[in-house]
Order: C-alpha cells, then structure tokens, then sequence
C-alpha cells in the first residue's frame, strides 16, 4: 500500500481497517453485532453499491433498536412494522427499503448492514 496525503485515501483506508479487523459468519454478518459502527456499515453496503445516508442509518439505528428490545433480528414483515412506527415520516415500505438498499432481499441485508444476525427465516 503507498502512503498519500489525499484525505479520501486515508479514511479509505480507515474503513478497510474497520472491516478487516472484525469476524463475519458464512453469509457476511458481524458474528459480535457489538462492535457495529457506521463506517463498518458503509463498507458492508459497498458489496450492495449503496452509499448509506442519514436516512439509511436512522433506519439501520432503528433494525438495532429492535434488536435489543427483541433480542432477535426482524424478519422482513416485522422490520416493516417496526420502521412504520418509529420512523412515521419516512413512509416506510417494503419496496422503499428494496430501493434504499439496492436489493430484495429486505430483511437479510439491512440487519446486515446493522450488524446483526441473519433472521432464522430468511434465505
């Protein structure tokens, strides 16, 4: 790796370290949801080309939310439910977080991108 100046160069770097240095399980999730941060979720979105936004993270902080009073990752029906009321201004949908996170597979990849566990049911 050369060294440079360029600041983007330098937290790019910042946010492979970030990635490299935690485990993930076989499907690409944090195995110690704990040590979650956004930049780790920025490089995790990276595989789905989404460049996260404070709309991406208040719904990522919110999956988080539900993890913790739940002590499970939602499935997508109740992710959905659980954004709705939370988050009332941002008109969540299925298909809203299809499009937000680039991919159909709602409730798999956005408990990803929280860091958390792949819901029991998902594919």
């Amino acid at each position: 790796m050369s060294m440079s100046t360029n600041s983007s160069t330098s937290s790019l770097s910042s946010i492979d370290l970030a990635l490299d240095d935690v485990a993930l399980d076989q499907d690409g999730h944090l195995c110690d949801h704990t040590v979650w941060t956004p930049i780790i979720a920025q490089q995790l979105a990276d595989t789905l080309d989404v460049h996260l936004n404070a709309e991406h993270l208040a719904i990522l902080q919110q999956v988080r939310a539900f993890f913790i009073k739940f002590n499970h990752a939602p499935a997508t029906r109740p992710l959905i439910k659980w954004l709705q009321q939370t988050l009332p201004d941002n008109d969540i949908s299925n298909q809203k977080l299809q499009q937000l996170f680039n991919t159909g597979l709602v409730a798999r990849h956005v408990n990803r991108l929280a860091g958390l566990p792949k819901p029991p049911n998902c594919l």
